[in-house]
């Protein structure tokens, strides 16, 4: 028997918003919110010195003690899978058949370096008993199931920037065949520090204008100069149709499939054919048992890197054949910058509420389209989506040559 997984409830903590409300609001409006970072001593060699800073600081919400034993990573995975969980309608359930699934690319690194810092200065006596919880990767899968009460599995896949897509199909699968009947999924990151934002300045990865921040993050412009890091944390709940309609859950939309490859190509860059991508992309449309014709909506990965983009627009086409002109393409870091181990369920919310909104949301920043980029993007503000059953693709690729498309339907 086929086991359908829909979407219940939606959670996210941005540089746009604090919540899911504003952060789809201010998208919408195609307002970035990236900014320079106010520390008084950056050395004068870093290269950048702009991110997308969570728009509402976890501080402002957790309580002192829960600020004190969770990493900044942690903190916001936690609000948001409040918010997804409350929006849910708190399923009342047996905890053997929930799950939790949430990814982080990089983890608790603030944590270990302020770790470090403090043994550095106070010695190893002075170090926070919950160092070790603040600092591993399940962290913040621990926390937040730890905080529903999750008993069929706490599980955190790390592939970089491809991590919270990853943990959706992860979560997805669950249900599909049925260790779970309830997960709760997605991605979080917080790791805006000297030490990750001078390795990827190394790597000539950031953008550099710190001047002017908000125009600073350009998919698809002609002048792109690379990403913006930013911070925050986007969880799903996903639920087994019939288990969610017997609860009178509202649906959100449905999860169709994901395709899941890897490039085999290059540790940092993606392979220039985008091969890897194209098949992960051919492989979740027919996981979902749609037709290419059914993608109306793409939200692309488009970091604002010159490969990246590029290679990315070829793999759309290799995927979709002629239909890709008909979908509307959205680059979403634009606006929020890039999440990291958070962007890919950041950007599933955005192409779920995409679907149930009929609208995809604009790209700001192209001042000069690169010619070689062949697609259809909303460059010039949202665009209008087609009424009837239609279907959405989110794409996100990680260092490693991680490859995850996700396809979302409408109800």
């Amino acid at each position: 028997m086929t086991r359908n997984v829909v979407v219940t409830g939606i959670g996210m903590t941005t540089p746009l918003g604090g919540d899911v409300a504003s952060t789809w609001a201010q998208a919408l409006a195609g307002q970035p919110g990236i900014s320079q970072i106010p520390w008084p001593d950056w050395h004068p060699d870093q290269p950048a010195k702009i991110a997308g800073l969570m728009k509402v600081d976890p501080e402002e919400i957790l309580t002192r003690v829960e600020v004190r034993r969770m990493d900044r990573s942690e903190q916001c995975a936690l609000i948001a899978a409040r918010e997804a969980w409350a929006d849910a309608g708190s399923p009342e359930m047996d905890p053997v058949r929930l799950g939790a699934v949430v990814a982080s690319g990089i983890g608790g690194v603030n944590s270990l370096i302020s770790a470090y810092e403090t043994i550095k200065e106070k010695g190893p006596l002075r170090v926070s008993p919950h160092m070790v919880t603040m600092i591993m990767p399940n962290g913040p899968a621990a926390m937040v199931g730890l905080e529903v009460g999750a008993r069929a599995g706490v599980h955190t896949p790390v592939s970089a920037c491809a991590s919270g897509a990853e943990a959706i199909s992860y979560a997805a699968r669950m249900i599909q065949t049925g260790r779970a009947d309830v997960v709760v999924t997605g991605g979080t990151e917080a790791c805006i520090n000297t030490v990750t934002m001078a390795g990827f300045g190394a790597m000539r990865a950031l953008s550099t204008r710190n001047d002017d921040p908000n125009t600073a993050s350009r998919p698809y412009d002609l002048d792109r100069d690379g990403f913006v890091m930013a911070e925050g944390a986007g969880i799903l709940i996903l639920e087994e149709e019939e288990f969610a309609r017997a609860r009178g859950a509202r649906i959100y939309g449905r999860y169709g499939g994901a395709g899941l490859t890897s490039d085999g190509h290059h540790i940092a860059q993606p392979d220039p054919e985008g091969t890897g991508a194209a098949r992960a992309m051919r492989e979740a449309i027919e996981d979902a048992g749609l037709d290419l014709s059914s993608i109306v909506h793409v939200n692309a990965h488009a970091t604002s890197t010159a490969l990246g983009d590029y290679a990315e627009s070829i793999a759309l086409r290799a995927a979709l054949g002629s239909h890709i002109d008909q979908a509307i393409v959205s680059a979403t870091k634009s606006m929020t910058g890039h999440l990291l181990g958070g962007a890919g369920a950041v950007e599933s919310i955005f192409s779920i509420l995409a679907l149930r909104d009929r609208i995809a949301p604009p790209t700001p920043n192209i001042f000069n389209f690169d010619p070689a980029i062949q697609l259809n993007v909303t460059a010039n503000g949202p665009v209008a989506l087609p009424a009837g059953d239609i279907a959405a693709l989110n794409n996100s690729f990680g260092f490693g040559g991680h490859d995850v498309a996700l396809v979302f339907t409408s109800v």
